[in-house]
């Protein structure tokens, strides 16, 4: 990926951000907040590609970022430079103590043994969404196959009801909800792999 193309990537990523109720919450609000949104944006974008996780669809329009990993990827000390970086440019320090809160719960509805796909990212812009476009499709595809690939299963949340009708008419299944803090319910989804042919 040559540096247009990723900033081309980072710039739509920074707006889909920007309608998500977690990325919301967590980027402070008052001042420059579209420079805290693209400083998430690239943070997101830059560890995606160091990880191979970015997902895109053939019109660009589509992006997520689908991680294989396990419980012992999550360490906190391994990337606090990193972390420290997002709470002096994103979430204000004031925000960093729920937010570290919320995602140890989150965390503990993940397998806490063994390797997985996670979700962390799933954007489509306005004008490729829609039952009658094949962005969403082509991007659940590449999930699956990945899924089925690996044998492993996949797992996301999302804070948005009408995502997460999607994500099970899709073939996931809902196995926890959440009364996040917000006052909006978290979805927690999960999809099993059928066995390789």
């Amino acid at each position: 990926m040559n540096k247009e193309e990723k900033e081309e990537i980072i710039a739509k990523v920074t707006s889909l951000l920007k309608e998500i109720p977690s990325s919301m919450e967590i980027v402070k609000k008052g001042g420059d907040r579209h420079k805290r949104f693209r400083y998430l944006a690239t943070h997101m974008v830059e560890k995606a590609i160091e990880k191979d996780a970015l997902v895109i669809s053939k019109n660009r329009k589509g992006i997520a970022i689908l991680f294989r990993t396990n419980k012992k990827d999550d360490n906190f000390l391994k990337d606090i430079r990193t972390q420290i970086g997002l709470v002096l440019n994103v979430t204000g320090i004031r925000n960093a103590y729920s937010i570290v809160k919320n995602q140890n719960y989150i965390q503990k509805q993940r397998p806490q043994e063994g390797d997985y796909l996670y979700c962390w990212f799933w954007g489509i812009l306005a004008d490729s969404r829609g039952a009658d476009t094949q962005v969403g499709k082509e991007m659940k595809d590449e999930f699956y196959r990945q899924a089925k690939e690996y044998q492993i299963p996949l797992y996301a949340e999302t804070r948005m009801r009408k995502n997460a009708l999607v994500y099970q008419r899709f073939g996931f299944e809902l196995f926890h909800e959440w009364d996040h803090p917000s006052g909006d319910t978290m979805y927690f989804l999960r999809y099993n792999p059928p066995p390789k042919d």
